[in-house]
């Protein structure tokens, strides 16, 4: 383990995006069911600078929040986060940060741009079909509720994560 340079880049990444990610979340405009927070910002950028090890910290991240570390929105933590109506959108944090990995291994800026439009959508996925069944709505009105209102900040997240991103060695 001495020495080894890989294993340590991967550690001080993964402990600064668990820090980041968690900020993020105190970053919170409060929307009824779901806030509007900065975590996606961080989880896509996790995904561009660690690649498909971004997984490691998000993963973290629920497990340290599920231990109850206050690192969801607004201090909150415990399992009981992930079982209300904000769990499915986190739990998609990690499928969502191992594409974005993915498709950073590639050179290609469209495959770039597609693959974090695609985790935001894998978020999106997550997080309504999980409000939809712990909420009992139906499909149109938990992405009324869930989805549109945010689309717009998404989309700014997504551009912002794109170009700090390009800008990273």
């Amino acid at each position: 383990m001495f020495g080894d340079l890989d294993r340590a880049t991967v550690i001080a990444y993964s402990a600064a995006f668990i820090g980041l990610i968690a900020l993020g979340s105190w970053v919170s405009i409060p929307f009824v069911p779901i806030p509007l927070t900065l975590q996606t910002l961080f989880v896509l950028l996790a995904g561009a600078v660690m690649k498909r090890r971004a997984v490691i910290p998000v993963t973290l991240y629920l497990i340290l929040g599920m231990l109850g570390l206050p690192l969801f929105h607004n201090g909150v933590s415990g399992i009981g986060v992930l079982l209300g109506p904000t769990g499915g959108y986190i739990i998609g944090f990690v499928p969502a940060a191992f594409l974005t990995g993915l498709v950073y291994e590639r050179e290609s800026r469209k495959v770039r741009i597609a693959g974090l439009a695609l985790s935001t959508a894998i978020i999106y996925a997550c997080g309504l079909a999980w409000l939809c069944w712990s909420t009992g709505m139906g499909l149109m009105a938990t992405a009324i509720i869930g989805m549109v209102p945010f689309l717009p900040g998404d989309a700014v997240k997504l551009y912002a994560a794109y170009m700090i991103a390009e800008r990273l060695p």
